[in-house]
């Protein structure tokens, strides 16, 4: 059944590192939130961690509303998902797990409320098989790491995922300023950490051979094409990588050179003295930096870089043609 009824409490299931920044996001979009978690010192951790991510947050822009006094926290599961109107899990990964804890939800919830998984390598057909009734309201949404400041939310319906669930929790997440992809068959792995993967194998074998360091294989990567991602995907990259003849040139020039690399792209094996090769020459480029300072050091860059992006997408098509012309 249709519904248009708003989403105003959410309830957070689990509060590492992916449920802590969720919630952050949700509080600066001026929702009540509950969170929910059985680790010891858990709502310790969680409001440390809000706390920490408040400044990023008012930078890209609070909501009316907004305010940290709106998060709670109970080890209660019963307690946290009552009266919530969307639940978003960020449970283990371990499809036994899920099953029984969907099974559980799927009781305790009217069946309006949307549940919604972060996880990034279980499908939703699966999890959602533990639910005996309402099914139809469990769908995937898988953020990018920080969820409070990466955009990206992979949205994917299971076997029995219903369409209006689909649209609700899009027009969810866009208000709450995330941009949804929709997956339209199940992977493993979804989207986008299948794009990392199949880049990491490359790095790997890349850095295993000899034949870069780390700190030069992160270079190659961050200054040069990991800027031009950073503003356009592959595909359109392509498109202009063509010239004025766009992408249909761009396979005429670069199709059969392309096709050839890939038949030589390596296929590491993880080995314990390939993994040791590899984590020396990490070790190698961090130096003296911390976590932590390379977590700020990222978070920084990415609000400039999202700061910048919504600059120009909000700017009238003119000043965007001054820009390019400039």
């Amino acid at each position: 059944m249709s519904t248009t009824k708003p989403i105003r409490r959410v309830a957070i299931i689990g509060t590492g590192v992916i449920g802590a920044s969720w919630a952050a996001l949700f509080l600066a979009k001026g929702l009540d939130v509950v969170a929910t978690d059985i680790a010891p010192n858990a709502e310790a951790a969680l409001r440390k961690f809000v706390e920490a991510a408040w400044p990023a947050l008012k930078r890209l822009g609070l909501s009316p509303g907004a305010s940290q006094s709106k998060l709670t926290f109970t080890p209660d599961l019963v307690a946290a998902v009552k009266g919530a109107d969307l639940v978003q899990e960020n449970g283990p990964e371990r499809i036994e797990f899920k099953k029984k804890l969907y099974g559980q939800l799927d009781e305790l919830l009217p069946p309006d409320v949307i549940i919604a998984s972060s996880s990034s390598g279980l499908t939703m057909s699966e999890i959602q098989s533990g639910c005996a009734s309402h099914p139809e309201r469990c769908v995937i949404g898988h953020p990018f790491n920080p969820p409070h400041v990466v955009p990206l939310v992979e949205i994917v319906g299971g076997a029995k995922t219903s369409e209006d669930i689909i649209r609700r929790v899009t027009d969810f997440y866009t208000a709450m300023g995330k941009r949804p992809v929709r997956l339209h068959k199940e992977v493993p792995g979804h989207v986008a950490n299948r794009l990392q993967s199949a880049l990491s194998r490359e790095v790997y074998h890349l850095v295993a051979e000899g034949v870069v360091s780390a700190a030069d294989a992160d270079i190659a990567l961050s200054w040069g094409p990991g800027l031009r991602w950073g503003i356009m995907g592959s595909l359109l990259l392509n498109h202009l990588g063509g010239g004025q003849g766009g992408i249909e040139h761009f396979f005429q020039q670069f199709a059969s050179p392309m096709t050839a690399w890939w038949k030589v792209l390596g296929q590491p094996v993880l080995t314990p003295e390939v993994q040791k090769k590899l984590i020396d020459s990490v070790h190698a480029e961090v130096g003296s930096r911390t976590i932590d300072e390379l977590e700020a050091e990222r978070d920084e860059m990415l609000l400039g870089l999202i700061e910048l992006r919504t600059k120009i997408e909000n700017a009238p098509a003119a000043s965007k043609r001054a820009v390019r012309v400039g």
